[in-house]
């Protein structure tokens, strides 16, 4: 029978925090099936798991800053989990998708899909690429959540071509790599273009791409044309975790420093 009256355990807030990461915050309801399929991992009823997501809402900062607060009143083991991956994002992140592989009696690789092969077989080291995949799962589960699944370019909405593109890159910044501000939903067209810094976004939110883009060619290429067709529009924001402009001013300076010193080189 669904608990109603005990406390959460700390597993169980972890639990609810990782659904919360990714769903959007609008479809948090009791006829969401992801919220019944956590009601019933955990035996509890799908109100009490529903408004427990509800309560997280009062501590997420994207959503003060759109005057929404979820419920006022929430538990301490709700602040706890919060200020938790606050500090330490990645442990925290890696615990939440292994206790819901355990609870839905799966591997945590078969959980983010990832693809075997080429893992090393066994030891540390297997390990170490399992966690940093199985984060980047997570991480692309809280982006495409946050834009509702389309592209903050195009609006594409087919989610086997969408991308989770990190502003700074995952290697650049091990501070924000599960930061949801320093992520992008594109579609793979874009962010290849955003990645070789042939795109990037102003701070207005307006979209450029570099002239090596418009430099003609033979021929007609109607790729390249549709690819810098939104070019001055502005991205599709976000309700949660709006692009932090600092970290689209590095990539824009980055990419900048480095044709400046490819052209250098050249010229020399």
């Amino acid at each position: 029978m669904p608990k109603h009256r005990d406390n959460w355990t700390r597993e169980e807030h972890v639990l609810a925090f990782n659904l919360y990461c990714k769903i959007p915050f609008t479809t948090i309801g009791m006829r969401n099936p992801r919220i019944i399929e956590l009601a019933g991992l955990l035996g509890r009823s799908v109100g009490s798991v529903s408004y427990k997501l509800t309560n997280f809402a009062r501590l997420d900062p994207a959503l003060q800053a759109r005057g929404v607060s979820g419920h006022t009143h929430g538990a301490k083991g709700e602040e706890v989990v919060w200020n938790e991956f606050a500090d330490h994002p990645e442990a925290l992140a890696y615990e939440s998708e292994r206790l819901l592989a355990d609870r839905l009696g799966r591997r945590v690789e078969e959980l983010a899909k990832i693809d075997e092969r080429d893992l090393p077989r066994e030891g540390a080291e297997r390990e170490a690429v399992v966690r940093v995949r199985v984060n980047q799962s997570f991480f692309r589960s809280r982006i495409l959540s946050a834009y509702e699944y389309r592209c903050c370019v195009t609006g594409l909405t087919v989610q086997p071509l969408l991308v989770a593109s990190h502003i700074i890159p995952w290697a650049a910044d091990a501070v924000n790599r599960l930061n949801a501000r320093n992520g992008l939903c594109l579609n793979a067209l874009h962010d290849r273009a955003f990645d070789r810094g042939l795109m990037w976004i102003e701070d207005d939110f307006r979209i450029h791409f570099s002239t090596h883009l418009s430099e003609p060619l033979d021929g007609a290429d109607s790729t390249r044309e549709w690819l810098t067709s939104f070019a001055g529009q502005s991205l599709r924001l976000p309700k949660r975790f709006s692009p932090d402009p600092e970290f689209l001013k590095k990539h824009r300076f980055a990419w900048r420093a480095e044709a400046a010193h490819a052209d250098s080189s050249v010229s020399s």
